[in-house]
This record gives structure tokens, sequence and C-alpha cells, in this order.
């Protein structure tokens, strides 16, 4: 199926007025967004189905499980949860939403130094919201050495 006329369980024909429209579907409001005579909405609608086939999905391009925009969006964002970042009924993917790639945290003059990669790995986990099996993996190692790593440096800073 390459055409969307061919996707029978999909709303498309009705929305794209090519055939008839089921009573439990409703279209007005999508068809708003792309005109406000029926005809020419859906015609817009059509072009823009047929320009998305075959593009990258825009879901690849969510952040936090539900923020879709470029940095400075996602910069204005992060003015929200800032100061939020233990409060357990925000997901740990909001709350975290704006934290460098583990690759920007990992730079090659750190991974050469195992006290500046050690205190990164805390910097990962406590101040970016990194999983432990995140930072392992990124490092290649297992996750039970980046445990070990974060409790010594632990107790170094209770003793």
């Amino acid at each position: 199926m390459h055409r969307p006329e061919e996707w029978i369980w999909s709303s498309y024909g009705a929305t794209a007025g090519r055939t008839k429209l089921h009573p439990c579907l409703v279209t007005d409001w999508v068809l708003s967004q792309f005109g406000s005579e029926r005809k020419i909405a859906e015609a817009s609608y059509r072009r823009f189905v047929r320009d998305g086939i075959g593009v990258e999905s825009v879901w690849k391009s969510v952040r936090a499980e539900s923020v879709l925009g470029e940095g400075d969006f996602i910069e204005s964002l992060s003015d929200y949860v800032r100061g939020r970042k233990q409060i357990p009924e925000i997901a740990k993917s909001q709350r975290f939403m704006n934290k460098p790639p583990l690759r920007d945290i990992f730079r090659s003059e750190v991974l050469r130094d195992k006290r500046k990669r050690d205190k990164s790995i805390g910097k990962a986990v406590f101040e970016h919201g990194y999983t432990q099996r995140e930072v392992a993996d990124h490092l290649r190692i297992h996750f039970t050495s980046v445990s070990r790593i974060l409790r010594a440096k632990d107790e170094m800073l209770t003793k």
C-alpha cells in the first residue's frame, strides 16, 4: 500500500473528500487547519498527506516523550521544570528534557582521565537524569561498574 486511498482502515478517504463520511468520524476541525473552504481544505489535506509519504517520521524529533520543537523552544520549556527535578509526579524524561547528549558529557578529554570520567558519570546520573544503564551502555562498561563508581563517590563525600 503506497497510496493513502489504499489505507482501508484509515479516515483518509473521508477526510480527503474521496469517500462517504462515517457517522462517528468528525473531520471539520482537521480540515479547518488546511483552509476555510471545504474543497480547498480537502485538496490541501491530500497534498499534505502525499508530501509526507516517505519522509522521516516527525516522532523521531520528539523529546522528553511529549515535546516537539527546536532547541530554543525546548530551552524555554526547561524554565518551567527548573527546580522541580526531584518531583516524582513529573515524568523523569520531562524533568530532564534539556539534558545534554551523553557524547557531550563524555568527550574524549573526559574519557582519558579516570577521575574526570567518574565525576562525569555522577553528573550524568544525578544532574542530567540519565539512568546508570544508559551511562554504562554509552561508555561500554557493565552497569554494575557505574553503580560501584557512584557508590565510591558517595562514600568519599560522606566521610
